[in-house]
């Protein structure tokens, strides 16, 4: 086992397993990096490894966690390809201030501000909250011609779902009581 730190300056910790043959994989555990490598593998190697996982992980993170200018971006996008281009929001930003909101929509400045608690949460479902979003640019409340908007979206009904299963786990906690 070895360590260093990362370019956002956490702790990388190595662990080498003699289960491990081929495959290398990176995850965050708790504030460290953990790059796990099979035992046989060279200094050179667990260097090169490393590196190259970091970068994965990195990449993998910044698509997970778009900025406020990538979030306009997308939300252009899904606009034009789910809402007719039709909805275009003036502004498109993170906001730590939603603890009961996936997003919220001001209609007289067009804004939308996307709840950091979506951050991390699959693409699909940030895309999902955003046509919401978008489509209270063309609909203000959440009438039949506003669900016909945001139905447009393919994965509406798996989206809804999987926030529904967020918002339990965070009001009622896991209880660690897994049917199986």
């Amino acid at each position: 086992m070895s360590e260093g730190a990362d370019a956002t300056g956490a702790a990388v910790e190595v662990r080498r397993s003699r289960r491990r043959t081929r495959t290398v994989s990176a995850y965050r555990e708790g504030g460290r990096t953990i790059v796990a490598i099979p035992a046989r593998f060279t200094k050179t190697q667990e260097r090169e490894w490393v590196e190259r996982m970091l970068e994965r992980l990195a990449a993998k993170e910044a698509r997970r966690r778009p900025s406020d200018a990538q979030l306009l971006e997308r939300a252009m996008e899904l606009s034009a390809r789910y809402l007719d281009g039709l909805a275009v929001p003036a502004s498109v930003t993170w906001s730590a201030h939603q603890e009961r909101r996936w997003g919220s929509c001001t209609v007289d400045d067009r804004t939308i501000r996307i709840s950091t608690r979506v951050r991390g949460l699959p693409s699909w479902v940030l895309d999902y909250v955003l046509v919401h979003e978008l489509a209270h640019l063309l609909q203000a409340g959440h009438g039949p011609g506003f669900w016909e908007l945001v139905e447009r979206y393919p994965r509406t009904e798996r989206a809804r779902g999987f926030l529904e299963g967020v918002a339990f786990t965070h009001d009622h906690g896991d209880t660690g009581d897994h049917v199986d």
